[in-house]
């Protein structure tokens, strides 16, 4: 089998492994070790807590740098956890940011996980990026935004 070259991709299909049946995965099927190099761009936020409402649980190394794009791309993530609360589904995010005063181009995505099957607890996410090149304008833009519902692309809205 042919290895998928996006690490959103890559986990999604994880993702949909774990949730054998039911509509999202339990937070206890997703392990760094089922990943493999690919947590080291994943983290996990929790998202039911009687303490804190959202905060994250699990940083892979390369989004828990101190500084850098990293780092923020951790905190955009966080940031569009209560749209895939509110959609109930999958969310995969293509854009340019600059971010640390450096222009980069991402892919990231968020994936609900659910311990009873129906209210979600935690997130599960995935993101990477390349800084631009010379020739790409370094402008903040949404390149590309879809929602993934278990079985298959449901909405895809390109920008």
């Amino acid at each position: 089998m042919r290895r998928e070259r996006r690490l959103v991709y890559r986990v999604l299909r994880l993702w949909k492994e774990m949730a054998q049946g039911r509509r999202f995965p339990r937070r206890d099927q997703i392990e760094p070790s089922m990943l493999g190099e690919d947590w080291a761009n994943c983290l996990v936020i929790a998202v039911r807590s009687p303490v804190r409402p959202l905060h994250f649980v699990a940083v892979g190394d390369n989004l828990l740098a101190a500084h850098g794009p990293s780092s923020a791309l951790a905190g955009m993530l966080l940031a569009r956890t209560p749209q895939v609360l509110s959609e109930r589904r999958c969310l995969l995010i293509e854009a340019r940011a600059i971010l640390d005063g450096i222009g980069i181009q991402y892919r990231s995505a968020l994936y609900p996980l659910s311990d009873d099957g129906v209210a979600i607890d935690h997130v599960l996410g995935a993101a990477n990026y390349r800084p631009l090149h010379e020739e790409e304008e370094p402008i903040e833009r949404l390149i590309r935004k879809k929602w993934i519902e278990f079985g298959g692309l449901s909405t895809v809205h390109t920008f």
